[in-house]
């Protein structure tokens, strides 16, 4: 049996990137196969950074690229009520479809196996983590379950009442950027039931922020695989991940009350932020000496030495060019709903 962890990434999120290959290095507690699904195909820097690396590997089998592809855009297509607000909202008709490729990992070359969204960093060993998959077939230690259903399901579909059983709902739900499971845990047949069932009609008890994790979570729940959330039964590996949590930092290590965490998670702060700080802008993101250390943990000598504060003509500007944007976008928008009525 392989052990490992996948990764989604392409060059845009490529300091994250960095610095997450590092923390799993640096904490991991052994030496962990590593193998980054691409986003997209924008990876010459991804590509340079895996071949300076003996334990990293990219997901190549195009075959599973195209059928998860596939898989996604059936099931998002024949949904007529996130086409259209996918489209109010000025997104495209495929929304945040190349996240849906973590669902790579069940035909990736590791039996057990971590997934990590790019904007992470390993904190600590992992092994109770795989251990905990000889027993279940999904695997996550997040407290997603004690937020808002919203964004995981649409909580005032009637339907979703009669798909899922009330009691467990709340509290099996889990966020999608961390998790851990086996290689084709989903048979053909679960896939074909699932995909008929969301077509028949329980589609409609989706959210659409984050469709991939509303994705992720319809399946676990629906397939009645055995799931387990270490945040709701272990309370010594319960521990936060979010970085708008307190946590006290020893040896670039977090720790919340005094118990080592898993994983921290950047959820919601934009690769672009990451991008200017490793450039020298002096941006400000929650333990940012911390992702530093990580990012240059190979290479030192890059570690930006001081930052420079943008200039107010420079934050103008850019603010000037987000709003200019942000109209020629919105025209679009009216433009295609426009073409949209005219031809229907």
């Amino acid at each position: 049996m392989t052990d490992g962890i996948y990764i989604l990434g392409n060059d845009v999120v490529y300091d994250q990137v960095v610095a997450l290959l590092n923390s799993i290095e640096a904490n991991a507690g052994r030496k962990i196969p590593v193998c980054i699904i691409p986003y997209n195909e924008r990876l010459d820097k991804i590509r340079e950074e895996i071949a300076a690396r003996d334990n990293v590997t990219l997901f190549e089998n195009s075959a599973a690229i195209t059928y998860w592809d596939n898989f996604a855009t059936q099931i998002w297509k024949n949904y007529p009520r996130a086409q259209k607000t996918w489209r109010e909202w000025g997104f495209s008709d495929l929304y945040e479809l190349p996240m849906h490729r973590k669902f790579c990992a069940f035909d990736g070359p590791f039996d057990k196996f971590i997934y990590f969204d790019a904007d992470t960093l390993l904190m600590g060993p992992v092994d109770y983590v795989y251990e905990k998959l000889d027993s279940y077939d999904w695997v996550v230690n997040d407290f997603q379950y004690k937020s808002d259903l919203k964004y995981i399901f649409d909580g005032s579909s009637e339907l979703l009442q009669q798909v899922f059983n009330q009691e467990k709902l709340q509290s099996q739900i889990f966020c999608a950027g961390w998790f851990a499971s086996k290689k084709h845990i989903f048979s053909q047949d679960m896939l074909v039931d699932i995909l008929n069932k969301l077509e028949a009609g329980e589609a409609d008890v989706m959210a659409l922020v984050a469709p991939d994790q509303s994705l992720f979570n319809y399946m676990v729940l629906r397939s009645g695989i055995s799931y387990y959330n270490f945040a709701c039964h272990d309370s010594e590996k319960a521990t936060g991940n979010h970085w708008s949590s307190k946590f006290y930092v020893v040896d670039n290590v977090l720790y919340d009350q005094g118990r080592r965490l898993t994983y921290l998670h950047y959820m919601s702060i934009g690769a672009s932020t990451f991008t200017q700080l490793c450039s020298g802008e002096d941006v400000n993101i929650p333990y940012r000496d911390v992702f530093l250390h990580y990012r240059y943990l190979t290479s030192p000598e890059q570690r930006p030495q001081s930052f420079r504060v943008e200039s107010p003509l420079m934050r103008l500007q850019k603010t000037t060019s987000s709003f200019i944007q942000q109209k020629v976008n919105n025209i679009k928008l009216n433009y295609r709903n426009f073409k949209d009525k005219i031809t229907q």
